[in-house]
């Protein structure tokens, strides 16, 4: 059955990057946007666009009724959430469902399997997913949590049952700080996620972050498109994506992704999703949840595989059969990606918002933006202050530092504070070269990352000074469509399908 018009539940890069699948596939386009996003990339990119209301999420890209009926007035046939706001929210998805649209993701009943962590974990030990040693009970008794924890052994992590994004977790390292971490646990799972109820994992010290990412058809075929590693995090937070991972062995590589088919298959799963897991330095990996939904760090995966995530949602989620198998699916050279944001690192990473006066993203071979901002646009309280997505490409993991730490370098961004320094020191770092971050890295050694003070590169200083700001930012439409989002890649996956853009 193919799709002719979608509309994209979302705003901001990563709607850009799913209008540029939609357009190269022929599939129209319908934007939402908020009264402070009226004049937004993703809005001008977009075939048509609907208004859903204040700039408060809660009053627009979280108000499901509004989006169903952008969808009706506008002819849709598909809903693409993309990722955040409603994207892992079963009942927007059985909503588009039940208004007799396509949905892009995965069925509502393997979301809610996936969303409380709890039943997924019991899930998983029922499909053999290697897990963490845990306890999870709904009475919630302190008194139960403490025995527990003392068979499993210190430390411990508390994590919100219904949780994600970081919220709801507390690391306890000794017996007498338990209680008064599940009560902290508690009330931010209440607040985040309208849960309150908590489990307990054995943390792991020095553990990696790992995940696979998955694809299944309508047909039952579900292949996994090797692995990214989120190591590198501020906060539970990722902070740089990459792939593959230098920890794992081609061994170890083939029986987490082996794990993660099995994962997604317990639920029946269909589109893209992404298993994560927890891995110790010796190797051994444990189950830490699903995401139902596209990643943020998804391009990595496109990069080393030369596949189009978004391209085969879309065919996916139109019937189609997945294009190859598991035996098809290769993993070549190393993609790193940067999160660039308008935040101010040395004063703790406070969100810094402000008007971009200017923005000149890296280009070059290797080198992918993902954004959905541009010079004159404005960073606002009230969303996400990512202001790009730095991917590189190489054949070794050394040339794609040395490639990143270019386009860093390369970056200028004036009217706002961003994390660009930051970046640079972590991807500089001896134990990051090494190959050797694990997901406690960043705030052992903050110190050693953040700079001493914060001038103004050279290369913005050199940009204010010949570029006349006071230039309108070009019209991305008169440039084709794409706007800010620029992709150059090595000319070995010039030949894949929708891989060169812009």
């Amino acid at each position: 059955m193919p799709l002719h018009k979608c509309l994209i539940a979302n705003r901001g890069e990563i709607a850009v990057r799913i209008l540029r699948g939609c357009h190269e596939l022929g599939v129209h386009t319908v934007a939402v946007y908020s009264e402070v996003d009226a004049s937004a990339r993703h809005v001008q990119l977009a075939d048509e666009a609907y208004l859903l209301g204040a700039a408060n999420p809660a009053d627009s890209y979280l108000k499901i009724p509004k989006l169903i009926d952008a969808a009706r007035q506008s002819g849709a046939d598909c809903v693409h959430p993309g990722y955040g706001f409603l994207s892992e929210v079963e009942d927007f998805a059985q909503a588009v469902i039940d208004a007799g649209l396509v949905w892009i993701g995965p069925p509502p009943e393997a979301i809610r399997l996936m969303g409380v962590k709890t039943e997924a974990r019991a899930l998983m030990g029922r499909a053999g997913v290697p897990l963490v040693p845990g306890y999870q009970s709904d009475a919630q008794n302190d008194a139960d949590f403490l025995a527990a924890a003392d068979h499993i052994g210190y430390p411990v992590m508390v994590k919100a049952a219904g949780g994600g994004g970081g919220k709801g977790i507390r690391v306890v390292y000794e017996r007498r700080d338990l209680p008064e971490a599940l009560a902290a646990a508690r009330r931010e799972a209440l607040h985040a996620f309208g849960d309150p109820r908590v489990f307990l994992e054995r943390y792991i010290e020095h553990g990696r972050h790992i995940e696979v990412q998955v694809l299944a058809d309508q047909f039952g075929h579900t292949v996994h498109l090797f692995e990214r590693e989120c190591s590198a995090q501020r906060r539970h937070q990722k902070v740089i994506e990459e792939s593959p991972s230098p920890l794992l062995t081609p061994e170890i590589r083939a029986r987490m992704g082996a794990a993660a088919v099995e994962a997604a298959r317990a639920v029946h799963y269909v589109n893209a999703g992404t298993v994560e897991f927890i891995a110790a330095p010796t190797g051994e990996f444990y189950f830490l949840e699903m995401n139902t939904r596209l990643q943020v760090e998804h391009p990595v995966t496109e990069m080393v595989t030369g596949l189009d995530l978004v391209k085969l949602q879309i065919a996916i989620a139109a019937g189609e059969p997945l294009p190859f198998t598991q035996a098809d699916l290769t993993q070549r050279g190393h993609a790193i990606e940067c999160r660039l944001y308008a935040e101010d690192a040395p004063n703790g990473f406070l969100p810094a918002v402000g008007t971009l006066l200017e923005f000149i993203p890296p280009s070059g071979l290797g080198v992918r933006v993902d954004s959905g901002v541009g010079a004159g646009d404005a960073i606002t309280i009230h969303y996400d202050p990512m202001i790009a997505k730095l991917i590189v490409y190489d054949w070794t993991r050394d040339g794609a530092i040395q490639r990143m730490d270019a386009a860093l370098s390369d970056t200028v961004i004036l009217g706002t504070t961003t994390n660009l320094t930051f970046l640079r020191a972590l991807i500089n770092h001896p134990a990051f070269k090494a190959g050797e971050v694990d997901t406690n890295f960043i705030e052992t050694h903050l110190a050693e990352l953040l700079p001493a003070e914060s001038p103004l590169p050279k290369a913005a200083l050199i940009a204010a000074a010949l570029h006349d700001l006071t230039t309108s930012p070009p019209d991305p439409l008169s440039q084709g469509r794409g706007g800010s989002e620029r992709y150059s890649v090595p000319d070995p996956w010039a030949r894949t399908d929708g891989f060169r853009i812009g």
